[in-house]
């Protein structure tokens, strides 16, 4: 996870955070969760709901997870956005339907 990861590169003085917040909208439920870690550079941002797409090493990941949720959000008509800043964190935003 990003925020083991940036906890590894600052010698332990960083403390990780995840959140996850729902709230209801106008028929809609949205679930935003966010983290601290070290954000999703701009130049792959684009990428990541893409099938087998990963920045991991090889063997530490098929790149699969992000796809398959789009998928899944997408086929319960819904959405998924990203929000990210490198060094500060990435927040996942997704709205599903009520009915």
């Amino acid at each position: 996870m990003a925020v083991n990861e940036k906890k590894g590169k600052l010698n332990g003085t960083f403390e990780p955070a995840i959140s996850v917040c729902t709230k209801k909208l106008d028929g809609k439920v949205e679930i935003v969760v966010k983290d601290n870690g070290n954000g999703i550079p701009q130049n792959i941002i684009d990428k990541i709901f893409q099938p087998f797409f990963t920045t991991k090493p090889t063997g530490e990941g098929t790149g699969l997870g992000l796809s398959l949720s789009y998928d899944i959000i997408k086929a319960h008509g819904g959405e998924i956005k990203v929000e990210s800043e490198e060094g500060q964190g990435t927040e996942f935003i997704i709205q599903l339907p009520l009915t």
